[in-house]
């Protein structure tokens, strides 16, 4: 498949993230460098090993957000994984095993949605004459029937089976065009199973799915809208026509060669130095777990062995109290390239919410809209969001980007309150003024600190 070039990825990420070029430039290389490899003959392919990456920042700089951009960007299967919930062979919690696992569920769900996309205009056109089938049906059981002399027999049924020809290409228009989508119609649907985990807190396995094979499914008769019929049988008519073998031996494969694991908050399974003991030691024994998986080996699923050799790891934490260093050494030596996230300054968090596609600003406009607030920020009071956030992140807590969610929703409490969209369309323009007034006690305390000593 071609990929973008390194500065077209960048560009791409560009449009949702602020700053943070080096890591931005990190991911791209590492992408482009999974095509060049796959380009190569098999003989040296097999030779070539990711090279994993390590970003330390403090919370809300991005590094979660570079990472979940870059795999939609190329479509490639990923997980986002919190260190902090795995816990050493021998002890309650999940194994570390299950990142692999669900990296593979979620590389044969990204096949499969494409698949469907394939077969979706036939499982939709064989759906709807499911539905016309089943109406048909039930108006001829509901019509009183008629007798009638022998002579006139043949022409009678000629007549009705033209009749119910033209009844049900007409009916069948209708369904299609979506005008009977809230009618109710009586139809089988099959009983979904509760799911029974065999092990409590583990969901890699269960009861269900283990039956599955085994027993037929049971189905009962639900009364439900012919949107909802039409929705049930197309996943029904789908099943049908897409090949799962396929769609697994294909979603093993990318998530060999394609998938990418984020694994966040791995600084807090770093023991700080001079702790050695007590939770310290199952925290290094975390580590050792996934090592093996960084390192390459085989693991076993329900879909068959996947090799790990090429999957490409990204780890990220804050390391505000340990340090990168404080990790195994075998577990550093696996992530070659680091890179180190800035703070984020008052210029960035302007640009933050003005720039991006998805930009807060543009979220809360278009959220007021829906009841009748045409709300617009002047530039300066953007300016004077940004100062008292990096203000904010300077005196108390760094949280970086998260600090203009806080800031932005305290502004705006009284205006979505107030707003019930029963009334006409008012504007409501946010100015530095206004940005000051509301935000008084802040904007006081940080005027105030300037002249502490």
């Amino acid at each position: 498949m071609e990929l973008m070039t390194p500065k077209e990825i960048v560009s791409e990420l560009d449009k949702y993230i602020i700053g943070q070029d080096k890591a931005k430039r990190a991911v791209a290389v590492a992408l482009r460098n999974r095509y060049r490899r796959s380009k190569l003959p098999e003989s040296e392919r097999v030779e070539i090993t990711p090279k994993n990456i390590l970003m330390k920042g403090p919370t809300g700089v991005g590094k979660t957000e570079i990472a979940r951009r870059l795999a939609k960007l190329v479509k490639a299967p990923f997980v986002k994984v919190e260190a902090t919930k795995y816990t050493e062979v021998g002890y309650v919690g999940r194994d570390v095993e299950s990142m692999i696992r669900d990296l593979v569920e979620t590389s044969i769900r990204l096949v499969k949605d494409e698949k469907f996309e394939e077969v979706k205009a036939t499982a939709t056109n064989n759906a709807n004459k499911k539905i016309r089938d089943i109406m048909m049906k039930k108006r001829t059981s509901s019509k009183p029937t008629t007798t009638t002399n022998s002579v006139d027999k043949d022409t009678v049924e000629i007549v009705v089976e033209d009749k119910a020809k033209a009844d049900a290409e007409d009916l069948l228009k209708q369904i299609e065009s979506g005008k009977l989508d809230d009618e109710i119609i009586e139809m089988e649907v099959i009983d979904a199973p509760q799911a029974i985990e065999i092990i409590p807190g583990n969901q890699d396995t269960n009861i269900s799915d283990m039956l599955s094979g085994f027993l037929p499914r049971r189905k009962k008769i639900r009364k439900i809208s012919i949107a909802q019929a039409r929705k049930n049988l197309v996943n029904e008519e789908a099943s049908r026509l897409i090949d799962m073998d396929a769609v697994n031996e294909e979603g093993v494969r990318r998530a060999e060669q394609e998938g990418i694991i984020f694994i966040d908050e791995i600084d807090k399974i770093a023991i700080a130095s001079g702790g050695r003991n007590g939770p310290d030691v199952s925290r290094e024994g975390v580590q050792r777990d996934i090592l093996p998986f960084v390192e390459g080996c085989t693991v076993s699923t329900k879909y068959g062995i996947i090799r790990t050799d090429y999957i490409l790891f990204i780890a990220a934490g804050a390391f505000h109290i340990a340090k990168v260093e404080d990790l195994i050494p075998e577990l550093q030596g696996r992530f070659p390239i680091r890179v180190e996230l800035e703070n984020l300054t008052a210029k960035e968090f302007y640009k933050i919410l003005t720039q991006p596609k998805n930009a807060i600003t543009k979220q809360q406009a278009e959220l007021l809209k829906v009841d009748n607030i045409d709300l617009e920020f002047e530039e300066d009071a953007l300016k004077e969001i940004a100062r008292i956030a990096e203000l904010e992140n300077e005196n108390n807590e760094n949280i970086g980007a998260r600090r203009l969610h806080t800031i932005i929703e305290s502004l705006l409490e009284d205006i979505s309150y107030e707003a019930g969209g029963n009334h006409p369309v008012s504007k409501v323009v946010i100015s530095k003024e206004f940005v000051q007034r509301e935000l008084e006690q802040t904007v006081k305390k940080y005027d105030i600190s300037r002249y502490i000593m």
